[in-house]
């Protein structure tokens, strides 16, 4: 199951939800996948704390925990795609949640997000909300 940035800055936040699920995951031996367009929406957010030297360190002890899968050339175009149908028919969404449906859909994992709104646009993504 991939985890969505969502998920992790819920994560990072102590949300009891997340926490929760992530208990479930953890007992139910599912795979933990995080993309590394995840770890770059994650870095964005750092530099934007007022101590970021402590945040980066709490980000790096979720995904040194986790599988970190890339961005490789048949989720571009899987997410370019998406990005493309989504956008000729008016239900734009975040760039790098199209990266991200891209990258599910070619390994063929779930996504583990709050952001039930914008990845249920996506013909096919099997999506799980906490």
């Amino acid at each position: 199951m991939i985890l969505d940035t969502c998920f992790i800055i819920d994560l990072l936040h102590k949300d009891k939800s997340a926490i929760e699920k992530l208990k479930e995951l953890n007992s139910t031996q599912e795979s933990q996948i995080i993309t590394t367009v995840s770890v770059f929406e994650l870095f964005t957010g750092i530099v934007q704390y007022a101590r970021p030297e402590q945040e980066r360190a709490n980000v790096m002890d979720i995904i040194n925990s986790q599988i970190i899968i890339p961005l490789d050339m048949e989720s571009a175009m899987k997410g370019g795609e998406i990005d493309g149908q989504l956008t000729k028919k008016g239900q734009t969404i975040d760039q790098q949640d199209s990266m991200i449906a891209g990258i599910a859909l070619t390994r063929n994992e779930k996504i583990l997000t709050r952001n039930v709104k914008d990845f249920s646009k996506i013909h096919g993504l099997r999506v799980e909300t906490y």
